[in-house]
């Protein structure tokens, strides 16, 4: 029964693994003549590091605002921001709020881009806020923009004790809004950025003091970031390019070409010190490392992952955590062979006494990763992110593949061969 339930386990593996590695590399695939199923090529995602792109640098200019004012809206600067990005059609694309003492910057940085001039032109425009009313079941354009809006808030319903917006207007805008919600009441009036509806709250009665709310099932996050969002397009806070590095595709490619490299020559010396040690056992251990490089390559194209120099140096490093794993195992496994038990027991008290130690070094290993991943910068959380899947791999690679790998030996004459173990 243990027999069968172990190559089942298997068959699943490697089934699981076949289809991995098409997913990693489906040209030679795809290019059968007969083929059951077309795997789809997803390209890896590369970083500015290595696939080229530009770096910008902005510097905002907060002297016209209240000093308590600055996070929030660097925080919208950069929502808004961001969406423009986006809608440049950049994969993948890093904006951030940098403070150096007095300073409050902008890092913004483009994989990819081959039109930088563009991208700044279009970074460079000023948020832009508009109020747009239902006719003909199309959104149209009123004269209400965020030039008219002295602030909005996050607040609470004082009756249902709900998250809402606050809005408040200034005296020609809150004319403009009693018309606009005068001949609008019980229809949508939709919340625009840069062309882009944030919010489409319904007007309930007209609003003559140009005081409004925005109600609905809000949380407490979105209300604040709605708010952010509605002082960033009526506050813009004007940038000044101050920094701008273009990398070249060429150093990206002899980046990953050098860095691919070291990932080869690493895993292979690994592979030989593990075999050379641990003989059988060792290369059923570098059979599973071999699994576990494919399944993490293919999750890296599934979830996306932006692969960057860090991000590749923390997946070559949780290799080094997937062997550490196995030699704990194979040295407990030694130590129950040498105490004269069999191979069977060896094998399942070596894991055994090994997990405590696995699941330790790792969990600390993944509590580091995370803090990095939480208060890091793009590289640094590329390099902790790619850790982690790496980390969470290696203790399935260990436990589940290598432990059946040894399983399938128990009864069988190989197994009397103290030499090969």
């Amino acid at each position: 029964m243990q027999k069968q339930r172990t190559y089942i386990i298997l068959a699943i593996i490697f089934a699981m693994a076949v289809s991995a590695a098409v997913l990693d590399y489906p040209q030679p695939y795809n290019n059968l003549q007969f083929k059951p199923v077309a795997f789809p090529e997803l390209p890896f995602k590369l970083g500015l590091d290595l696939q080229g792109g530009t770096h910008l640098i902005y510097e905002a200019d907060l002297s016209q605002l209240p000093k308590e004012a600055y996070d929030s809206s660097m925080q919208g600067l950069r929502d808004v921001i961001e969406r423009r990005v986006n809608l440049f059609g950049v994969a993948e694309p890093v904006v951030q709020v940098q403070e150096a003492g007095e300073h409050y910057r902008l890092i913004v940085e483009l994989a990819g881009v081959k039109d930088p001039d563009q991208a700044i032109k279009m970074i460079g425009q000023t948020p832009f806020l508009e109020f747009k009313e239902a006719k003909d079941d199309t959104f149209q354009s009123t004269i209400l923009t965020g030039k008219y809006l002295e602030k909005a808030e996050p607040g609470f319903d004082q009756t249902t004790y709900q998250p809402l917006v606050t809005l408040k207007f200034n005296s020609e805008g809150a004319e403009i809004f009693k018309d606009i919600t005068s001949r609008n009441i019980g229809k949508p009036l939709a919340i625009y950025i840069d062309g882009i509806p944030i919010s489409v709250p319904v007007v309930q009665e007209v609003i003559p003091n140009g005081e409004a709310r925005i109600t609905g099932t809000f949380s407490i996050e979105q209300v604040r970031e709605l708010a952010r969002n509605l002082n960033a397009g009526a506050l813009p806070v004007p940038i000044k390019l101050i920094s701008q590095q273009n990398v070249g595709p060429t150093l990206g490619l002899a980046s990953l070409t050098a860095s691919l490299k070291a990932a080869l020559f690493g895993f292979l010396a690994v592979v030989i010190f593990i075999v050379l040690f641990y003989r059988l056992s060792g290369l059923l251990a570098a059979i599973a490392l071999v699994i576990y490089v494919i399944f993490v390559l293919a999750l890296f194209k599934l979830i996306p992952v932006t692969l960057t120099l860090a991000g590749i140096g923390g997946f070559i490093l949780s290799i080094g955590m997937a062997v550490d794993a196995n030699i704990l195992i194979f040295s407990r496994m030694r130590e129950e062979l040498k105490s004269g038990q069999s191979f069977s027991i060896a094998v399942e008290e070596g894991f055994r006494r090994a997990w405590p130690s696995i699941r330790d070094g790792n969990l600390t290993t993944l509590i580091v990763a995370v803090i990095l991943f939480w208060f890091g910068t793009s590289f640094v959380k590329g390099f902790a992110f790619t850790l982690t899947i790496g980390i969470l791999m290696s203790m399935f690679s260990a436990i589940i593949i290598t432990k059946n790998l040894l399983r399938l030996f128990v009864g069988t004459k190989l197994e009397k061969v103290k030499i090969l173990w």
